[in-house]
C-alpha cells in the first residue's frame, strides 16, 4: 500500500512539473494578454468607484421581478454572494486541473486569455451603460437615508484610485443597467460548455446561472433589467469573439503552442499560399522526400529506374 501510495504520488508530482514546464513556456509568450485583461479588471472597478461619486438615491423604479420574487431582506444578501463565490472559484480550480489530472483538454493559460477576453469586452460596455445613464439603485445601502448612498467628494486623487477594495466594490452604487456578477459567471458557464468534458457539470452550472439571476433580483442588488441585459449581452459578445479568436490547440496531438495559434483567417490563407506552391511545384510533403541517384545528368527517383535505362540502353 506504501509502495502504491509513493508510486502515484511520484507520477503525480512529475506531472504537476511538466506541465508546470508547458505553462511557463506558454506564460512567456502570452504575458502581455493576462496582464491587459487583469489591468482592466483594475480600471472596471475604478469606473464603478468613480460612478458611485455621481449616484443620487431616489425611489426604487417599478420592477416586475421584485414583485414576482419575494424580497429576502438585507439579512440574506448573503445568499446571492455565496453562490457567486462558489461559481468563481469551482472555475478557477477547474482551469488548473492539468495540473493534476490526466484527461487534460486545455492549457490553462490560453484558456484565461480567451475569459479574459470576453470579460474585458463584456465590462466595457457595462461602463459605457452605467455611465451614460445613472438611476437610483435598489440596494439596501443605496436607498434614501443611507449614509452610503453617495460618497463625498474626493479629498486627493489617491482616494478615488485605492477604491476601497473590498468594501468599495461591495458597497458601491450607481452601476446598474449590467450586473456585473452576471457577467463573471455566464462567461464561466459557456466557457465550461465549450471547454468541459462532464455534460452533468455543463448541465448544473446553467442552473446555478438561473439561480443566480433570480437571487441577484431577490437580493433587490440589481433591477431585472440588469439581470436580462447581461444574459443576452454576455452570449453576444462571448459568440463574436469565438469568432475573431483562433480555436484553441488540441492536446491529444501533443504539440505545445508557443504562442496563440493561427486565427481562422490566418490559416485559411497560409492553406491558399500552400495550395498555390504545390499547383507550382514549388512545395513537396517531406513525407514523400525520397532518396535520388544522378546518372548521366539526369536525376532518376530510384535505383530501379537507373537499371530500367541501363536495361533500355542495352
Amino acid at each position: 500500500m506504501t509502495l502504491y501510495i509513493g508510486r502515484e504520488a511520484s507520477k503525480l508530482w512529475k506531472r504537476i512539473c511538466s506541465e508546470t514546464t508547458t505553462e511557463i513556456n506558454l506564460l512567456l509568450d502570452n504575458w502581455k494578454y493576462l496582464f491587459a485583461g487583469l489591468i482592466f479588471q483594475y480600471i472596471h472597478g475604478l469606473a464603478a468607484r468613480g460612478v458611485h461619486y455621481l449616484h443620487r438615491p431616489g425611489p426604487t423604479l417599478q420592477d416586475l421581478g421584485f414583485y414576482v420574487l419575494p424580497e429576502l431582506g438585507q439579512d440574506k444578501a448573503y445568499i446571492s454572494e455565496t453562490v457567486f463565490t462558489f461559481v468563481f472559484l469551482s472555475f478557477v480550480l477547474w482551469t488548473f486541473h492539468p495540473f493534476i489530472f490526466k484527461s487534460k483538454k486545455i492549457y490553462t493559460v490560453l484558456i484565461w486569455c480567451r475569459v479574459l477576453a470576453c470579460l474585458v469586452a463584456s465590462q466595457t460596455l457595462r461602463i459605457i451603460t452605467f455611465y451614460s445613464t445613472q438611476l437610483p439603485g435598489p440596494n439596501y445601502h443605496c436607498r434614501e437615508g443611507s449614509k452610503l448612498a453617495t460618497l463625498p467628494k474626493p479629498h486627493s486623487a489617491l482616494e478615488v484610485l485605492l477604491i476601497n477594495f473590498p468594501r468599495g466594490v461591495i458597497y458601491g452604487c450607481g452601476d446598474l443597467i449590467f450586473s456585473s456578477h452576471m457577467i463573471f459567471t455566464l462567461v464561466f458557464v459557456l466557457t465550461y460548455q465549450k471547454y468541459g468534458t462532464r455534460s452533468c457539470i455543463k448541465h448544473f452550472a446553467w442552473l446555478v446561472a438561473i439561480v443566480q439571476s433570480l437571487l441577484i433580483v431577490a437580493s433587490r442588488k440589481h433591477y431585472s433589467v440588469d439581470v436580462v441585459v447581461a444574459w443576452y449581452t454576455v452570449n453576444l459578445v462571448v459568440f463574436f469573439i469565438d469568432k475573431k479568436l483562433p480555436e484553441l490547440p488540441d492536446r491529444s496531438s501533443g504539440n505545445l503552442p508557443m504562442s496563440l495559434p493561427l486565427s481562422t483567417k490566418d490559416k485559411d490563407s497560409k492553406n491558399k499560399e500552400e495550395n498555390h506552391k504545390l499547383l507550382n511545384g514549388n512545395s513537396v510533403d517531406p513525407a514523400d522526400w525520397r532518396p535520388r541517384t544522378q546518372v548521366n545528368g539526369k536525376i532518376q527517383e530510384d535505383a530501379n529506374g537507373i537499371h530500367d535505362s541501363a536495361m533500355n540502353g542495352a
